[in-house]
């Protein structure tokens, strides 16, 4: 026969694996909005450079310009897409870790918590999946941005190569 403390024990350590994948799915996700964060504010400081009269003189400035005022609304979308995940990310833990003490209270005392701690479980397995859903539409958007970017660095490089052809220099263009 099982020793009832052993079982009650093993019953609340049973969420905490999906704790532990919420917890680097948080870490993880929040480094992604940092980055995100962060390209926002490149991207605005690159933009400020193209509107002056240095950056009107760049070899595809409009068209950098254009670039930019594409990607904003893909990193706004993001930036939501990657809050929103860690707002399922921390329902998640807070609900399994629910769990956990409804679990072990049953186990200390007397109190029936019926069919609670699995509900608990089942939705806070749940928000993991949906905060996973959203990090996906989320890589996808980056995806297409960095695709868009490389589309225009060829451009770039096309420009640069022609200017070698005709014999100028590229840094002096």
């Amino acid at each position: 026969m099982a020793d009832p403390v052993f079982s009650v024990l093993t019953a609340m350590i049973t969420p905490a694996v999906l704790i532990s994948g919420a917890g680097t799915l948080l870490l993880s996700t929040s480094n992604r909005l940092g980055r995100s964060t962060d390209r926002v504010r490149t991207l605005t400081a690159r933009f400020k450079l193209l509107m002056g009269p240095q950056g009107q003189s760049e070899p595809l400035a409009a068209e950098e310009k254009r670039l930019i005022l594409e990607q904003l609304p893909r990193l706004t979308r993001r930036t939501r897409y990657l809050h929103r995940a860690m707002q399922a990310f921390y329902l998640s833990v807070a609900l399994l870790v629910g769990t956990s003490i409804l679990i072990g209270t049953q186990g200390l005392s007397d109190l029936n918590t019926g069919p609670l701690p699995v509900i608990l479980s089942v939705v806070g397995a749940s928000m993991l999946a949906y905060g996973a859903l959203l990090l996906s539409f989320e890589s996808t958007l980056s995806s297409q941005t960095t695709r868009r970017e490389m589309r225009f660095l060829e451009e770039l490089g096309g420009y640069y190569a022609e200017q070698v052809r005709q014999g100028n220099r590229p840094d002096s263009a």
